[in-house]
């Protein structure tokens, strides 16, 4: 069974940083792409930025020049810092990974989500 467990979310003054951690386990073949979206109340789910196992990442333009998305592949784990963070950026963040557990079949998992909080 694979889990996607979340770490580094919290409260922080508008200009401030969080880095956000998400680290895959369980059973895993090999992890494609691994990703931090996001979700508002009474809002879609919104992606904020993806990364593939190799390659570049791709950001939201509301993120991009602010938030960095990275991989540690040897550790199935991804972070998302964040840096000069403002109001709109307070949220539920949902970690993202499509992967390949031990049936062989790529498929998405989700984390269980941190709260970002930003107050205006």
């Amino acid at each position: 069974q694979v889990q996607l467990v979340e770490s580094g979310g919290g409260l922080v003054q508008p200009g401030g940083s969080l880095k956000l951690s998400c680290a895959a386990s369980g059973t895993i073949y090999s992890i494609y792409t691994m990703g931090w979206y996001r979700q508002a109340p009474g809002k879609q789910r919104e992606l904020v930025a993806t990364i593939p196992r190799f390659g570049s990442a791709n950001y939201a333009d509301s993120v991009k020049g602010r938030f960095t998305i990275s991989r540690d592949n040897a550790k199935n784990t991804v972070y998302l810092q964040m840096n000069s963070l403002k109001p709109e950026d307070t949220t539920v963040y949902y970690c993202n990974a499509f992967l390949s557990g031990s049936d062989g079949v790529a498929r998405d998992y989700w984390g269980q989500g941190t709260e970002v909080t930003v107050p205006s």
